[in-house]
């Protein structure tokens, strides 16, 4: 396995997968932790992820730059994701032991309540794009419930992965209680068959997401599915424009344009169809594309040449079907995983712009006639994860988001993103299953019904 740099393309480390007698040793390793583990008090539990936090902000800088350095993004957003795994530790240090109080619900017994129990070792399947949220988003609740985890990351990232390991040992979790497994994809579909794996969760595209939930499903072990988007940004005819963009520019560019919840579609009535792709070219066209590590830059490099190249060729390919390229979309002249950033105007249905996910800087423009129409061409997509309105009218937007968008999340006059308190998740193509909030850290229990007469 390589971890090789994206803006130079050069080798940082290579990293000797594990064999599948010391896979089986890691899990059994694990298990033994996970049943200690579970017996531990919440007090306890809260009491390391109150420390993890501490550890993640005293090596801030350490993190920041592996993250950087492994797969491209800015360096002011590698340290605001260090922050924001801070955040969920110490959220479900303050709020797990409540989340998982037994819920008392009357019948005809004595007493019948529902508890909430520990499956055991949950096993993790993370992508590169945000190599430490990633992983702490699902982590720090299902070992605040009480579970043991394995971790099985890109393979691009093995030092992020690493590290994430050696930060819950620092924090004085049990050794063993996660660990991380530097396998192939062959390897971690037995990791799932083990017998002491009590679970699966995958953030990833679409077709990981379909072969992960096969073998969950042979095996018929829960799984948690956080997939691909190709999420829509609707501007309705009485949008505050500048905000619009501004926050249209912010999320089709989020970590260089590769998030599953950046806005990829934006979704335009006619009314103001010429004036918002005015203000928004204007605004994505000054964003300096260059090195990760240099304050002055707004987009670092793509995490890998090949995604670049991919990304490439859906320009391409739209291109050819009557897209017009209104800024960028040619390969620039820098060694590395650059793209630039692209505005793609005249969007239609059959271009790879409208239906596939642009995991990239590249933003599609759709015109709609109305709202109405706006809705259809935003629910028009195999795709669900989340979804962006702008209105002046709070009280139309909330109506539309409750009621007419398909995502599993919905934003007025502000862009999509995951935060701790609240549920996380898709439908349709997109997944199953919610991360974080109350929600989220009932995932991975057994919901155990106690009925007393």
């Amino acid at each position: 396995m390589k971890s090789i740099n994206p803006k130079n393309l050069q080798v940082i480390r290579e990293y000797q997968e594990h064999s599948p007698d010391e896979v089986a040793a890691i899990i059994e390793a694990t298990y033994v932790a996970g049943q200690k583990w579970k017996q531990a008090p919440f007090s306890e539990r809260s009491e390391c992820l109150r420390a993890l936090a501490q550890v993640l902000r005293e090596n801030k800088e350490q993190y920041a730059q592996e993250m950087t350095d492994e797969m491209g993004k800015v360096k002011a957003e590698s340290y605001a994701e260090v922050e924001k795994c801070a955040w969920v530790c110490e959220y479900y240090a303050d709020h797990g032991e409540a989340f998982l109080q037994p819920t008392e619900i009357e019948t005809d017994a004595q007493r019948s309540f529902v508890t909430y129990q520990p499956l055991g070792i949950v096993l993790g399947i993370m992508p590169w794009n945000f190599p430490l949220w990633q992983v702490y988003r699902y982590a720090v609740p299902t070992v605040m419930a009480g579970n043991a985890t394995l971790l099985k990351h890109a393979p691009n990232v093995s030092q992020c992965a690493l590290g994430i390991e050696d930060a819950f040992e620092q924090a004085g979790f049990p050794t063993n209680l996660l660990r991380t497994l530097l396998i192939d994809t062959d390897q971690t579909a037995k990791v799932i068959e083990a017998p002491e794996v009590a679970a699966v969760t995958l953030t990833g595209s679409t077709r990981a997401g379909r072969a992960v939930a096969a073998k969950a499903g042979e095996c018929l072990k829960k799984a948690v599915l956080e997939l691909g988007g190709s999420d829509p940004f609707l501007v309705l005819e009485d949008a505050d424009l500048d905000l619009a963009v501004e926050l249209g520019v912010k999320s089709r560019l989020v970590n260089g344009g590769q998030s599953c919840i950046a806005a990829k579609r934006f979704v335009v009535v006619d009314a103001v169809y010429d004036a918002f792709v005015e203000k928004f070219v204007a605004a994505m066209k000054v964003k300096t594309l260059g090195d990760p590590m240099e304050d002055s830059t707004d987009i670092g490099p793509m995490a890998r040449l090949d995604l670049r190249d991919e990304l490439h060729r859906q320009v391409q390919e739209s291109a050819a079907q009557g897209a017009i390229v209104v800024i960028g979309g040619e390969l620039p002249d820098l060694p590395g995983a650059y793209y630039p950033v692209t505005v793609l105007t005249d969007v239609v249905p059959g271009m790879p712009a409208y239906s596939e996910e642009f995991f990239g800087p590249v933003a599609s423009v759709l015109k709609a006639e109305d709202e109405a129409d706006a809705i259809r061409i935003a629910n028009d997509t195999s795709y669900g994860l989340g979804a962006a309105i702008m209105t002046k009218d709070r009280a139309r937007g909330e109506r539309l988001a409750e009621h007419l968008v398909d995502a599993g999340s919905c934003f007025v006059n502000d862009l999509v993103h995951s935060d701790p308190r609240l549920p996380f998740g898709g439908i349709k193509e997109s997944g199953y299953g919610r991360e974080l909030g109350p929600f989220g850290i009932k995932e991975f229990v057994n919901t155990k019904t106690v009925f007393v007469k």
